[in-house]
């Protein structure tokens, strides 16, 4: 972003302006690790004579340790535990929330789905979401919101109760006139983001061949004060499954969205082992593709199908079971989609007897 960040310290007024107009009670989700904003909150709090209760085990650790480090300074008669807090007059509670893991979003949108587990909208609550949105979580956040105002609630989010952690263009080219590095390796974000924070560095006099742009497994080794790219390691998501970990690959994910979308189809038939002969079937099994009593003649059909793909297969000598169960495939797949515009997964199972 050009320009630069503001500052922190803005917020507070902003804080103190909205306290100030609340008539009930007002609801903060942040970022657990957002000390200086943990301590705006508190200031603002004090000033307007609320009494705090805190929501998140994650939350009430971190401002144990900071308060106990002298990070904050809490007015320790304004924090209430959460039975007393039931008993406080809505216009004299704020809220502070945050999630398991530190996260503002949770609390937000559990309260919005009234799945909260101590939290439940009253009328005149006033909803403070504390971060910014992110590409990977706009969609929630919007969405959340949205649930809560529907429902009543006045919510306040944006520029007037936050700002940003990142640095915008001024600020990093400020960092790299006062550290002067000889490398710069851009990391986090899009990358259309690393590429502007490469442009940045090279326009503050950084070789275009000492800015790496990296992509996830790639290494750069430093070796005797330089620096070069290296060979890639794997990387990426590693999926847990159960007690499996990692053995859950792209294909099984395939499988898993195909049979979420459109269904699977059981084909079950008997082929007699010497004379070659259907002995028993087909016999189609659906679930999850179609109601089976409002479908018969779909099916019906789709039996005659695999019947003729079976006899016409083997009166020409094709009898493995590998070019029987993929004619099959085919010709159902073909004549489901032109019946339905669904592909089913379809499973053929051929028994001998």
């Amino acid at each position: 972003m050009p320009g630069k960040t503001p500052s922190d310290s803005i917020i507070g007024d902003k804080l103190n302006h909205i306290f100030y107009s609340a008539e009930g009670r007002v609801i903060v989700t942040i970022h657990a690790t957002n000390i200086y904003r943990i301590q705006q909150f508190f200031d603002a709090c004090d000033r307007h004579n609320r009494k705090v209760a805190i929501d998140g085990k994650y939350l009430e650790r971190v401002i144990s340790i900071a308060t106990r480090e002298g990070f904050l300074k809490i007015p320790q008669h304004i924090l209430l535990n959460w039975e007393k807090s039931l008993k406080c007059p809505v216009q004299e509670l704020a809220i502070l929330s945050s999630g398991s893991d530190g996260d503002p979003l949770t609390p937000m949108s559990n309260l919005a789905d009234h799945i909260h587990k101590k939290l439940r909208l009253k009328e005149n609550d006033l909803i403070i979401y504390a971060a910014s949105q992110t590409p990977s979580n706009e969609k929630a956040v919007t969405n959340a919101i949205d649930r809560l105002m529907s429902q009543g609630a006045r919510v306040v989010f944006g520029k007037d109760v936050h700002v940003s952690g990142h640095g915008s263009e001024e600020d990093i080219k400020l960092m790299l006139q006062l550290t002067r590095p000889k490398y710069v390796i851009p990391i986090d974000g899009e990358f259309k983001m690393m590429k502007a924070h490469q442009e940045i560095a090279e326009s503050m006099g950084v070789q275009p061949s000492h800015v790496f742009l990296l992509d996830k497994g790639d290494v750069v080794e430093f070796s005797n004060g330089a620096a070069r790219s290296s060979d890639s390691v794997p990387a990426g998501h590693l999926l847990v499954d159960g007690l499996g970990v990692g053995d859950v690959g792209n294909i099984v994910l395939r499988d898993r969205r195909l049979l979420s979308q459109d269904g699977t189809v059981i084909v079950v038939v008997t082929l007699g082992r010497r004379t070659k002969r259907i002995l028993a079937g087909p016999e189609i099994i659906t679930r999850g593709f179609v109601y089976v009593r409002e479908s018969e003649d779909l099916l019906d059909q789709a039996n005659h199908i695999v019947s003729n793909v079976l006899s016409k297969s083997l009166t020409q000598h094709v009898s493995e079971w590998s070019s029987l169960k993929s004619g099959i495939r085919d010709s159902l797949s073909r004549y489901f989609f032109d019946k339905t515009k669904r592909r089913p997964m379809i499973l053929p199972i051929i028994m001998e007897f």
